[in-house]
């Protein structure tokens, strides 16, 4: 039997939370920043007796986010007007003797715009122990980072392919005036519902595999955070397997994602990819998209060794991997990988967009430094750099002026040489977003010193040309691949 979080249900949750406090800035005010960070880490007691003194909503930090049995007399003055066998019902809490616990994980979460309660299954550390097959993740490192990676410019419609407990619908409320959000699993959905409700978000909901509850229809958007695990083609959890071997899941996604967006819709989501003994991981997911009409922005910010892999997903579901249990599972999804050559597995994002244009733009790129600023305004840059890029030719480009942004900085690395200091390594940097990194050498380097937005691109090569006794044709044709490579990573800009 599955939860029904009703409206009534939700309603007296909500006003019950918010009499309290409990939302993302409250909680983190009453445990203070120490004790907040101590239960990011998987460390509670801090945050336990921070709680003690803070009334109504220390009893909801206990309940819902430590874990810990309360007094039935606490939670329902904590949750006044609410009616605790309707919750226990419907797993909202449930009993332990004459004490109550949370049945579901219900917490606080929240963007620069404010605070939401998100509705997921207990994970395996609060069980006690493995979670179950249907189980529905909450709010994690994954769903974060899409998040992040997702642009938010407003739209029309958005769909959220494989909405789990509803995170990413509850980001594109921020920006979509219509959302319609599926899930194959039932338990998902209604999570989902619990989430929506909880937030008063109204998202339409549909059942289903992939893409079959949406035929002919299309979106201005599109976000999926896929069950994209790679290895055998079984299915132990709903939320991370898909049933399709390998990389398959991810295939899937990207090869019929187009066909669901409209004429210069986005598409985003997260992917795994297989890296294959003498096969180049670009070459392998530039071959799931369709022929023509689609750009594509494939970024890789992680590659893992197949055994940290698997551990790290055993881990993951409460499974030791030293037990029985798991020393099976691990052993055939080692074989698995050996059998098809997998040396590592790739981990990113994928940015597509639906275009018309007779050339569409797909680039590969390897992103796995470490930066700080959201992936999402980056994308969405990027598609417009490259469509600015697509409407001009070799003589436009060369007929326009250009700016080297304040954020990109030009690092020089010397040695010593018979006459002083010589520059070996010259690599331009942008401060902000991911964070590119391009080497230049000294003839470009000066190139790029007279980008004030003064002089078109051709007079410039002109009077380096002359300068350096080059010749401006060749100096031009030289010069023209480096300045788009720099403008499609926003390190010069048009003027």
């Amino acid at each position: 039997m599955l939860p029904d979080l009703s409206v009534e249900l939700t309603a007296r949750l909500r006003e019950a939370f918010r009499d309290a406090g409990y939302d993302a800035d409250g909680v983190v005010e009453a445990l203070g920043p120490q004790a907040h960070a101590a239960l990011g880490r998987g460390e509670p007691e801090a945050a336990r007796r921070a709680s003690l003194d803070a009334g109504a909503l220390g009893t909801l930090v206990r309940l819902f986010l430590l874990g810990d049995a309360e007094e039935e007399k606490d939670v329902r003055s904590a949750l006044p007007g609410v009616d605790l066998e309707d919750a226990v019902r419907n797993e909202v809490l449930r009993g332990e003797g004459d004490r109550l616990r949370a049945g579901l994980d219900i917490r606080p979460y929240g963007d620069d715009e404010g605070s939401w309660w998100v509705v997921a299954d207990l994970d395996s550390d609060q069980r006690g122990g493995p979670v179950p097959a249907d189980h529905v993740l909450g709010v994690g490192h994954a769903s974060i980072s899409l998040a992040r990676a997702t642009s938010r410019r407003p739209v029309d419609t958005l769909l959220d392919l494989g909405t789990g407990c509803g995170v990413q619908a509850l980001h594109a409320s921020r920006h979509a005036r219509r959302i319609t959000a599926t899930d194959l699993s039932e338990r998902a959905l209604a999570l989902a519902t619990g989430t929506f409700r909880l937030n008063e978000v109204e998202v339409e909901l549909r059942r289903g595999e992939w893409f079959g509850p949406l035929r002919g229809r299309r979106f201005d958007q599109v976000v999926c955070n896929p069950p994209f695990v790679v290895g055998p083609p079984r299915v132990d959890y709903v939320y991370r397997d898909s049933g399709l071997g390998g990389d398959d899941a991810s295939a899937l996604v990207v090869r019929q994602m187009p066909s669901f967006l409209n004429e210069g819709g986005v598409g985003q989501l997260l992917a795994s990819w297989l890296h294959r003994r003498g096969e180049d991981w670009a070459d392998r997911v530039s071959s799931w998209l369709p022929r023509g009409g689609v750009d594509a922005w494939f970024v890789q910010r992680d590659v893992a060794d197949p055994t940290l892999y698997v551990g790290t997903w055993l881990r993951d579901a409460g499974v030791d991997p030293r037990g029985d249990e798991g020393r099976a599972k691990a052993g055939a999804w080692l074989d698995w990988f050996a059998e098809h050559d997998v040396e590592g597995i790739g981990f990113g994002f994928v940015t597509l967009r639906r275009t018309d244009a007779a050339h569409a733009e797909v680039v590969c790129e390897d992103l796995r430094h470490a930066y700080d600023d959201p992936l999402g305004p980056e994308s969405a840059a990027w598609l417009d750099r490259v469509a600015w890029l697509r409407e001009r030719g070799n003589d436009d480009l060369l007929k326009t002026r250009f700016t080297v942004p304040a954020s990109v900085l030009l690092e020089e690395v010397s040695s010593p040489s018979e006459e002083g200091w010589e520059a070996v390594v010259r690599r331009l940097h942008r401060t902000d977003g991911p964070g590119w990194q391009h080497e230049l050498d000294e003839v470009a380097a000066r190139l790029l010193a007279g980008f004030r937005g003064v002089l078109p691109l051709e007079d410039l090569i002109t009077l380096l040309a002359y300068a350096e006794d080059l010749d401006a044709d060749a100096l031009a044709a030289a010069a023209l691949p480096v300045v788009r490579e720099l403008v499609r990573h926003g390190m010069v800009v048009p003027a």
